[in-house]
């Protein structure tokens, strides 16, 4: 069964063209058939993904789903092939009402990065409280939503209102994910974090562990509730 994660905020410069390609690598590299769209015009997943095919890693479908190509239809333009087994779509900023509806219908999972200053951490409640009112008024109760804290230096507690903020939404903070110079290095290489030597990104690896559970536990309940007959993305 496909499964499409979506990684999105609407602040820039969150980190989405990081955590994304690092998911898409994962499932890559999990063996998954994979599919990476990049809506984003800065075309970053893009630029990652033309450095990756220059190597050895396992290959990545790339759907450029932000520049329009003369002749061909949108449609066309954006169709997966019918083996994928997982998409992850990097989403661009500051995107209007309809067009986020329009990406979380297309989500069976929401990851949302958030920087960890008091400036991102603001706008980032304010994304995610629309972002679960998209998910209750167009009843795709079934779309799980987790957030993410993405390049965070230390643990100084910046994130505890936040935490308390998502509690009262029941929307789960997952995990804490480093900046550390490991990613730089793996997008250097058109690799992800789990692509490079265990023994020299064990930080990383424990911190997208809770991330990795997750996305498991969100595809064994999607998988259960379709066998009931529960799931409808209409």
């Amino acid at each position: 069964m496909m499964q499409t994660v979506l990684v999105i905020n609407s602040k820039g410069g969150s980190g989405k063209t990081t955590i994304a390609s690092n998911l898409a690598s994962l499932f890559a590299a999990s063996h998954l058939k994979t599919v990476l769209m990049d809506y984003d015009p800065q075309g970053s997943s893009l630029y990652w993904n033309s450095i990756r095919q220059q190597g050895n890693c396992p290959a990545i479908h790339l759907v450029d789903a932000s520049h329009l190509k003369v002749g061909l239809t949108r449609t066309f333009q954006l169709r997966i092939p019918d083996d994928i087994e997982r998409v992850v779509i990097d989403a661009p900023a500051g995107m209007c009402r309809k067009m986020l509806a329009e990406m979380v219908s297309k989500a069976d999972v929401i990851v949302v990065p958030v920087l960890p200053s008091p400036i991102d951490i603001h706008a980032s409640s304010e994304f995610i409280y629309e972002l679960k009112l998209i998910i209750n008024t167009c009843r795709y109760c079934d779309t799980a939503l987790g957030i993410i804290a993405n390049r965070a230096r230390s643990d100084n507690g910046l994130y505890e209102p936040l935490k308390c903020f998502l509690e009262e939404l029941d929307i789960p903070f997952i995990t804490t994910l480093s900046d550390t110079d490991n990613y730089i290095s793996a997008v250097e290489k058109g690799m992800g974090i789990h692509e490079l030597k265990p023994q020299t990104v064990k930080l990383e690896l424990s911190q997208w562990l809770p991330l990795v559970k997750w996305l498991a536990d969100t595809r064994s309940v999607t998988t259960t509730l379709l066998s009931t007959g529960a799931v409808n993305h209409n």
